[in-house]
Parts: structure tokens; C-alpha cells; sequence
């Protein structure tokens, strides 16, 4: 972009009424801010981004996690359980309404199909259903909480 360019864009964005635009292009990054309270007042950044190929590439050491024995043996017992998932995001019931019990508790059995929780997104209740039969071990989500996608909700032992 030239400096003819850049005069025009100047003078376009004055007249056109709009506080802020901003331009990024391949190697120009334009900011143009103007108040248009009686007199008009430009500033106008202008930025050559450098190119990939003279950015330095830096080394950044890792951090190495380290495993105690006391994780060691829960993660190997946690590696036998199937893991339920939210399918969707939204606010996890573990009831279907305030004054009904729970869809299933800790050491409950499930089969496959059976109902788990609800979860609610935009106004909607959603039925969550177990895709394993097995026992609920444990609950990883606490009632009318948060969720995200994919999501661990449930640990089933399957055997």
C-alpha cells in the first residue's frame, strides 16, 4: 500500500462519520481513529509487520510434569472406567425437576438407554442417556453447574 493509498483511506474514513477502522493486510497494519465533535482529528498508525521468514525463533522450555506415586496407581485405576461425556454445552441437572430424585447416584447400575442426567441448553432440557451399562462410580459434575463439550460427567465401571 502506498502513501497516495493510505491519504485517500484517511480522508474516506473522515468523511464516512466512523470513529475507528482498522486494516491488517499481508505486511501493512492500519488504525485510523477520528472525533467528530466539530473539528475532525485523525491518527493514523501506520505498521510494517515484519515478514515470517526474519522473525527469530525462540526456545521456550517446557515445563516437565512430574507423576508422585500417589498419582500413579488412581490414574491405572481410573484407566478401567468408561468416561460419559457431554454431548452438548450447557447446565448440568442431575434431576429431572427440583422436587424428583436423582437420575442415578454413586454406586447406582445403569444399563444402556437409561437416563443420566438433563442438560440444559437455550430453554432446552436434553436427556442424556448412557451409551454402557455398568455401575456409576463417580459423578465428576456437581448439580445446576456449567458444562462444556466433551466434558467428562460420569466414571462407569463397566464389569
Amino acid at each position: 500500500m502506498d502513501l497516495k493509498e493510505i491519504q485517500n483511506l484517511i480522508k474516506f474514513v473522515a468523511n464516512s462519520g466512523v470513529a475507528e477502522v482498522k486494516l491488517e493486510m499481508d505486511d501493512v497494519k492500519i488504525t485510523i481513529r477520528t472525533t467528530l465533535e466539530g473539528n475532525v482529528t485523525e491518527t493514523t498508525y501506520v505498521q510494517q509487520l515484519p515478514t515470517q521468514a526474519t522473525l527469530p525463533q525462540a526456545v521456550v522450555p517446557q515445563a516437565i510434569p512430574v507423576v508422585t506415586n500417589t498419582e500413579a496407581p488412581a490414574a491405572a485405576e481410573n484407566s478401567k472406567f468408561i468416561t460419559i461425556k457431554s454431548p452438548i454445552i450447557g447446565t448440568f441437572y442431575r434431576k429431572p425437576s427440583p422436587d424428583k430424585p436423582a437420575f442415578a447416584e454413586v454406586g447406582s447400575t445403569i444399563a444402556k438407554g437409561d437416563v443420566l442426567c438433563v442438560i440444559e441448553a437455550m430453554k432446552l432440557f436434553n436427556e442424556i442417556e448412557s451409551e454402557v451399562s455398568g455401575k456409576i462410580v463417580k459423578i465428576l459434575v456437581d448439580d445446576m453447574s456449567p458444562v462444556e463439550f466433551d466434558q467428562p460427567l460420569f466414571l462407569v465401571d463397566p464389569s
